[in-house]
């Protein structure tokens, strides 16, 4: 077993928890209220700002110019890709960019962009990978889990989103990234290990809760 699936083994109640969660089967048949979707994407749109700046911090702390490449890439995807998907989701709201931009982070999208912001600034190589690894592998489970029967009809109401995250493309993130972090954890040390282990497993928690955070429709209590 590589360092990855150990890391997985460890996450599966979380992530087993996460395609049972009802914003993610709502998601994928399609009866998920409009207005739990667009808090979702406004949420969304301001966590992958944070995410392109892990990404850079991991170019910054590649060691070879293909990392730095591939992770400069991934800025670059997360930025015009992703973000251009949830742009048009705000176009069909009459929003700007500069309206998605402005939207509050909710508590839990503060908490988990801090926690990552966090591992970004100190951690290794290893420890900046793993921190965002729980975000791509996880899109990449719900969406193929959400289209195991094969592909939405045109007329799904979140079908743009199924077929991005359902993409072997996208599946190909995150297999670069377990690869890279398998490759970190060789070297590593027992102590950066234990690290890499607590970044993944907070990470994973976090995702589960940004499914809630959007069931909810989270608020600041004061």
């Amino acid at each position: 077993m590589n360092f990855s699936e150990h890391l997985r083994q460890l996450a599966a109640p979380i992530w087993e928890a996460q395609l049972r969660h009802p914003f993610v089967q709502a998601l994928g048949n399609g009866t998920l209220p409009l207005k739990k979707f667009r808090y979702y994407i406004l949420q969304d749109a301001r966590y992958l700002e944070e995410l392109a700046k892990v990404f850079a911090a991991g170019a910054e702390k590649a060691e070879d110019a293909e990392t730095t490449l591939r992770f400069a890439q991934l800025v670059h995807e997360t930025i015009v890709v992703e973000r251009s998907l949830h742009e048009s989701y705000g176009a069909q709201w009459k929003l700007t960019a500069q309206d998605m931009r402005s939207t509050p982070l909710a508590p839990t999208n503060y908490a988990y962009c801090r926690h990552m912001r966090s591992v970004a600034q100190s951690g290794t190589l290893g420890e900046i990978t793993v921190v965002a690894l729980p975000c791509a592998w996880v899109y990449c489970e719900v969406g193929q889990h959400l289209l195991r029967k094969g592909p939405p009809p045109p007329s799904h109401p979140f079908h743009e989103w199924l077929q991005l995250y359902g993409s072997p493309e996208f599946a190909d993130v995150a297999a670069w990234m377990r690869r890279l972090v398998n490759r970190c954890a060789i070297s590593a040390g027992k102590a950066e290990k234990s690290r890499m282990e607590e970044a993944f497993i907070m990470s994973s928690r976090y995702e589960w809760m940004f499914w809630e955070m959007a069931w909810r429709e989270e608020r600041w209590p004061v």
